[in-house]
């Protein structure tokens, strides 16, 4: 298990708005967003952890030496990988007080807290996957955009096995209901392919997903 606690990486505003449903072409509500940021900043951690694992493919099987699973749609995303790199990342719990506290009294300040965690959440992933692919590249691996339980055909039920492999709960604090909720809710878990094979790693998970009319789906 390694542990990792990031410093904040660069805020994009524009990506919190796009989050927010909005596109900044409104004055008042970039504002409100700004303001968001600034009472959010001081409240985040930015802290991941990841283990790494071998790899067998055999058609749609995918031995993950932590679970097992039948998936078209990861076997495919996996082709050419000889490992894989399971993480947990998470932004913590102060957003979610953040977002709880004006549900209550201002639901378009929630909104904006809402849309901070999913960008900070984005970012610290970005992050993470910049410094383990500059990391993997000394070694002779690159690797391949983070896939998360729930895309594609691989069932959300995936995150019991990733939560029994990772223990996440002492390290980063992350933990899973019986709903399958994680919390802190502004937090990810995914796998990343590792393979020889030399490529240009798009930092967006979103090619993972084929829930192309997503509203929250970058545009790559």
């Amino acid at each position: 298990m390694r542990v990792f606690h990031f410093q904040p990486p660069p805020f994009c505003l524009r990506e919190a708005l796009r989050y927010a449903g909005t596109h900044g072409e409104d004055e008042e509500i970039t504002a409100l967003m700004i303001s968001a940021w600034q009472e959010a900043e001081g409240q985040l951690s930015y802290q991941v952890c990841c283990r790494e694992y071998p790899l067998l493919l055999d058609g749609e099987n995918c031995n993950l030496y932590f679970a097992g699973v039948q998936s078209r749609s990861l076997s495919r995303h996996l082709q050419g990988c000889h490992g894989t790199l399971l993480m947990g990342a998470t932004v913590g719990v102060g957003i979610d007080r953040l977002i709880a506290r004006y549900g209550k009294i201002a639901p378009a300040r929630a909104l904006m807290m809402q849309a901070i965690g999913a960008e900070r959440i984005e970012a610290l992933c970005d992050a993470f996957c910049r410094l383990m692919g500059e990391e993997m590249k000394r070694a002779g691996a690159y690797l391949r955009p983070r896939f998360s339980p729930g895309y594609g055909d691989v069932p959300l039920e995936m995150q019991i096995d990733i939560f029994k492999a990772l223990r996440p709960e002492k390290p980063i604090g992350l933990t899973l209901n019986d709903s399958l909720l994680m919390s802190p809710s502004k937090s990810v878990t995914a796998i990343i392919g590792l393979t020889e094979e030399k490529q240009n790693m798009p930092s967006a998970s979103c090619l993972s997903c084929g829930k192309r009319e997503c509203l929250y789906r970058r545009d790559l």
